[in-house]
């Protein structure tokens, strides 16, 4: 069994901008595109209803997506099976729910900010075990039953390095969840034949003019006036949590604590594979266990790109043998993958990117893959690659990412949870404003109207108080900022009630006054 077949990601390549020109590849994970046949194959899916589903939240220029673990049994059926083995991958993947269509069809799509198109309807059939149970739980459109779809009569073959997907292209409605909010004529792909894929892919890389011919789903949400910043925002939530949050045009900074550090995304022309993807330089990688005695990695200081639709970590093969080594592996096993003590996931030590301006420290337990067979088994979250450095969802765990598309930066810090309060940004100069509101403390409450007002309250607990974990782990007290909650009675598609704490987004400049407030009480 070839090591990629337990990375689900999907990194787009491309030859150049526009070029259409099929790429050759043996590299893990990675999908290629193939120039259109020109064929117009009719779509027969039937829908099938999901068991559970997550809303998507939208209102003053900002769309809250719910991001949901596959591992989230209050979303996906718990009939998956208690063994997972390790060739099966949809168990640890990030998933968003989307509407398409007139009536709305939900259906669950992986995110991937490593490609730039969105499809759906996987074939089941060519995946196994776990895999095709969760296949077959992620929904299916169906455009014969949607009054406003419409076939453009072009396909495309998509190739990965575990998979394949043919898809002919459509444009429908994606209805925004939770309000009248709908997005027309977006173009997606729905897949007439598959092979080893068990879900869709909402890629969200680069759009229209960078890396397609076409608006893709971010480049829409701006033509649309969903969101006035082109940019988003993204919290994967720990393994603990397994749920988090994107937010499109806005940021939530209930997800983070201090300021967010600015990254410049290395031009396509500059970067190592001369694509147009979420390359940055990164410094230096440490480890500091324990006994906080750090040791930084010789010859860890290399460009790397984000990749959500990456379920490792993939460093040169010399650097991740050394790291596998404090981790006690001394090779990889036959598949690929450093295996590991299991008891290292309850060990207080951390991995250690660091940035110009910045350090993100994974904790063991999030960079260790933990498969939950008899007896349990235990993996490095990070693999060996001679083609690609990238930084999957073993590191962006740890992570609160701003993929800022304007002005072609990244903005990152530590993640750490502390509530809910998503944000709309007027623009992408806001960011430079932002501040995490974790760590936080002081007496007063402050309430964030709907009305967009802002109060405080000293010495009032209005809404109570919460707890939350600063970026070192201390437990730390955050008053409420209280925020609205979803229309009364309101549900998803799938007749499920709406999951999100929130489902408003707020103006940037009321939540940092709140919470700029909160500070000033703090200084206090």
């Amino acid at each position: 069994m070839a090591f990629s077949l337990l990375l689900s990601a999907s990194v787009l390549l491309l030859s150049s901008t526009f070029s259409g020109h099929a790429v050759a590849s043996s590299l893990p994970f990675t999908n290629t595109t193939i120039p259109p046949t020109n064929v117009s194959i009719p779509h027969t899916h039937a829908p099938i209803k999901l068991i559970n589903s997550s809303v998507i939240a939208h209102d003053d220029g900002c769309v809250h997506l719910p991001i949901v673990h596959s591992t989230n049994a209050n979303h996906f059926s718990k009939k998956r099976g208690v063994q997972l083995q390790l060739a099966n991958r949809s168990d640890i993947a990030y998933y968003a729910q989307l509407s398409i269509g007139t009536p709305p069809q939900p259906v669950f799509v992986q995110l991937d900010t490593g490609s730039f198109e969105l499809w759906v309807n996987p074939d089941c059939t060519t995946v196994q075990g776990a895999d095709a149970a969760f296949c077959q739980q992620v929904g299916r459109y169906d455009g014969n039953t949607s009054s406003t779809a419409k076939s453009l009569g072009t396909t495309k073959t998509l190739k990965y390095g575990i998979g394949t997907a043919n898809i002919t292209y459509f444009e429908d409605t994606i209805t925004l969840a939770g309000t009248a909010t709908a997005l027309q004529a977006v173009q997606f792909g729905v897949a007439t034949a598959t092979e080893d894929t068990f879900s869709g892919i909402l890629g969200i890389g680069y759009g229209k003019g960078i890396a397609t011919k076409y608006k893709n789903f971010v480049d829409q949400l701006v033509a649309q006036n969903a969101i006035r910043a082109k940019a988003y925002t993204l919290a994967l939530g720990s393994k603990e949590e397994k749920e988090g949050v994107i937010v499109f045009g806005g940021v939530d900074p209930s997800k983070f604590a201090g300021p967010l550090a600015k990254l410049p995304i290395i031009d396509a022309n500059n970067s190592p594979d001369q694509v147009p993807r979420f390359w940055v330089d990164m410094n230096s990688i440490a480890i500091t266990p324990p006994n906080n005695d750090t040791k930084v990695y010789e010859g860890s200081k290399m460009p790397v790109f984000l990749d959500s639709g990456s379920t490792m970590t993939l460093l040169p093969p010399d650097l991740a043998a050394t790291i596998a080594k404090d981790f006690g592996a001394d090779k990889e096993d036959d598949n690929g993958f450093y295996r590991i003590d299991c008891g290292l996931t309850s060990m207080n030590g951390t991995l250690d990117f660091s940035f110009n301006g910045l350090k993100i420290r994974v904790p063991y337990k999030e960079m260790i893959r933990e498969v939950p067979s008899n007896p349990p088994a235990c993996f490095l979250g990070i693999t060996p690659s001679k083609k690609f450095t990238l930084l999957g969802d073993t590191f962006l765990r740890s992570a609160y990412v701003v993929f800022d598309l304007e002005t072609d930066s990244i903005w990152m810090t530590q993640a750490t949870s502390c509530g809910s309060t998503p944000a709309a940004l007027g623009s992408v100069n806001d960011l430079s404003m932002v501040v995490g509101a974790c760590g936080l403390t002081a007496e007063p409450a402050v309430t964030v109207s709907s009305a967009g007002g802002t109060t405080a309250t000293p010495g009032v607990g209005v809404g109570g108080g919460g707890t939350g974990s600063d970026t070192n782990g201390a437990s730390a007290t955050v008053s409420t900022v209280v925020v609205p909650e979803s229309p009364p009675g309101a549900t998803s598609t799938a007749g499920s009630p709406v999951t999100s704490s929130s489902s408003r987004c707020h103006p940037m400049a009321v939540v940092a006054m709140a919470f700029a407030l909160l500070a000033l009480a703090n200084m206090g």
